[in-house]
């Protein structure tokens, strides 16, 4: 019998789940609070599936559609399913809620996944009766096209809820990373934080324009970091290695870490004065041209570093 998960939310990122999964060959059940985007997701993931086609990542969309299919309810979209995935909105109130109906509804053997961006399972599955199978499985947008998944337990989840997402993650293309325990962010959020806050404070000081900062990430750092971490990175970059990076630069990054960039940094204000510097049209028209030129740029990269096997 062929296996089933449930996507509960159905907008951007319940649609990426919706076609990784049904080209994997599951069969996924899908429901979203809202009728109208219940109404408009058979148009929206054929869409994708399209793009899809387009960048050659997905051979068969008549096939990959067929398994994919609306539910009027949420009890009926994780009836038989053995993963759920949650896509709901980033509000403690709806995940506590949501979670509450999924564990009640779901099979007990289940896992059940959250792709919540910066609340920790522990907030909305503390008083569930199954707990133990909860836990966030926490996407990069977009997560059809962004493979890494990460994987944080709540302090009750237990290791054989976190083995299962591991390997049905990794089942459907996806590149699972295993977190040991709770912390704010998870890890790329708190990384990206971290560059970011740097980003924000030369910007905010005139050291450097929009231009230039994003050209130093796309044609330095972010240019490398697309084949190893940054890890690997300092490694690669001392004659002897990572040790020998610290003895030689140690300093002066100490020096940095002893003055992070400020909260101010990340406030409206200063967003503010970085987007009058830098010109753009922001019509909700515009933003999603350039997401979808993002996007089939990620694309062409995903199928080109697929092909060199990196």
């Amino acid at each position: 019998m062929t296996e089933k998960v449930a996507i509960i939310g159905a907008g951007l990122i319940g649609r990426s789940w919706s076609a990784l999964f049904a080209r994997a060959g599951y069969e996924v059940q899908v429901w979203d609070a809202d009728p109208g985007v219940l109404a408009r997701f058979p148009a929206d993931i054929a869409a994708l599936c399209d793009t899809l086609v387009t960048e050659r990542l997905l051979d068969d969309k008549p096939g990959t559609l067929a398994r994919i299919r609306t539910c009027p309810t949420l009890e009926e979209a994780v009836a038989g399913v053995s993963f759920v995935q949650e896509n709901g909105p980033e509000k403690i109130e709806v995940k506590t809620e949501l979670f509450a109906r999924l564990d009640a509804a779901t099979p007990p053997q289940a896992v059940i996944a959250s792709s919540t961006s910066a609340i920790v399972a522990s907030r909305f599955t503390e008083g569930l009766a199954h707990r133990e199978r909860c836990l966030v499985g926490h996407p990069v947008n977009p997560p059809h096209l962004v493979p890494v998944v990460e994987l944080c337990p709540a302090p009750w989840t237990n290791a054989a809820a976190m083995d299962r997402a591991e390997a049905i993650y990794a089942a459907i293309g996806q590149v699972p990373v295993k977190m040991t325990r709770e912390r704010d962010g998870f890890v790329l959020n708190r990384l990206q934080g971290a560059l970011l806050g740097e980003a924000l404070r030369l910007l905010g000081e005139g050291t450097v324009s929009v231009e230039g900062l994003d050209a130093t990430i796309k044609h330095g750092l972010g240019l490398r970091w697309t084949l190893i971490g940054p890890i690997e990175t300092i490694d690669l970059n001392a004659p002897g290695g990572i040790t020998d990076y610290a003895a030689r630069y140690g300093g002066f990054y100490a020096r940095l870490a002893a003055e992070p960039a400020g909260p101010e940094v990340f406030s409206v204000e200063q967003a503010e004065k970085i987007a009058a510097s830098w010109p753009q049209d922001r019509s909700p028209e515009k933003i999603r041209e350039r997401q979808d030129r993002r996007d089939r740029r990620l694309a062409a990269l995903r199928r080109h570093l697929a092909a060199e096997q990196f």
